[in-house]
């Protein structure tokens, strides 16, 4: 999909102002303003994931993220997003089946195998934990660590 044009970015910049102010409410009233035929943009779609992740609405979080995969399958940030919305709803099984796939397509992104470590860690594999991180700092370095 091509740039996002006015008014539309205006109202989505206003979106993310009052996301960054902590008002969702605000920011999802922005986000309705966007024209119909250009809320399916990746960059409005990415700022809904992060309204509902402020709200903790993970159920709407994962259907944004889904939508975001749609556009934009060779953007690691939709699957990202879907991964870490189902493991927000508990099934962390299912995040962790569904991000596994992505590793080779995202070689250079270090939060895909960081997420991995974590849901392995949660899923009661440390071993394979340790293996995932061990490859998030190979690909980041020991930044990844303190950002964590």
């Amino acid at each position: 999909m091509g740039k996002l044009t006015p008014p539309g970015d205006h109202y989505l910049n206003a979106a993310i102002g009052w996301l960054e102010l902590g008002n969702t409410a605000e920011a999802k009233m922005e986000l309705t303003k966007i024209s119909s035929d250009q809320r399916q943009h990746r960059e409005v779609l990415e700022v809904g994931w992060r309204i509902c992740a402020a709200e903790r609405n993970w159920a709407e979080a994962l259907e944004a993220a889904r939508r975001l995969v749609a556009t934009d399958p060779d953007d690691a940030t939709g699957w990202i997003h879907q991964s870490y919305s189902l493991h927000e709803l508990k099934r962390t099984r299912e995040a962790f089946d569904m991000l596994l796939p992505v590793v080779e397509k995202f070689p250079g992104v270090s939060t895909i195998p960081y997420n991995l470590a974590c849901y392995a860690c949660r899923l009661g594999d440390p071993e394979r934990a340790r293996s995932w991180l061990t490859e998030a700092v190979r690909i980041r370095g020991k930044a990844v660590c303190i950002a964590a």
